[in-house]
């Protein structure tokens, strides 16, 4: 009887785990989960999927259409007002978006939050100065299969130009450069070009 007692605690200490989405498990697209340790992905232009396709409405239920910024690169930012990784490197976020400036176009997507108003709230704390896709059942990460998993928060996806996965961090953000770079590779390999 031990055993099973064990084994149930186990299991269900697992789905706790899993269930509480801002923890030490990030997923890493159709590979499973693993600690999302802020690891780096690039991915060869070659080697790039087909153009993401993301539309939804902001923070103040105005209508977002990722495809509106193709032509620079996209980074895609997944947060949540609750989860404290997300408030720990919003800090270097904004520095890395301000840095950028126009060479880039922030989106980010706040998923489970219950209302806007908590979103708000955090992109007042923090002067967020790009807009979030508000994504309550993380619906959006959709658009993302592959890249993301429901539990992939915080995450970041930057798109090329032409709007396909180019790279990818899964988890806490290294630093500021960690992201400035990463923009700047991109912008560098995944040009449009005039024919496509």
């Amino acid at each position: 009887m031990t055993t099973r007692l064990r084994a149930a605690t186990g299991a269900a200490l697992a789905c706790l785990l899993l269930l509480t989405g801002c923890n030490g498990l990030s997923g890493t697209g159709d590979k499973g989960f693993v600690t999302g340790d802020g690891s780096v992905t690039e991915v060869a232009p070659s080697d790039r999927g087909d153009v993401v396709g993301l539309t939804g409405s902001d923070l103040d239920g105005q209508d977002v259409d990722i495809a509106a910024f193709h032509g620079k690169p996209v980074v895609v930012v997944v947060w949540g007002s609750w989860c404290t990784p997300c408030r720990a490197e919003a800090p270097d976020v904004v520095a890395a978006a301000n840095e950028l400036g126009d060479k880039a176009q922030f989106l980010g997507i706040n998923i489970r939050d219950a209302s806007t108003d908590q979103a708000k709230g955090f992109v007042r704390t923090f002067d967020v100065p790009y807009p979030s896709v508000f994504s309550p059942k993380g619906d959006a990460l959709l658009a993302f299969r592959g890249t993301l998993t429901p539990n992939s928060i915080p995450s970041f996806v930057v798109l090329d130009g032409q709007g396909r996965v180019a790279a990818s961090i899964i988890g806490e953000l290294p630093s500021t450069q960690t992201l400035v770079d990463l923009v700047g590779d991109v912008a560098k390999s995944g040009k449009v070009t005039a024919d496509g």
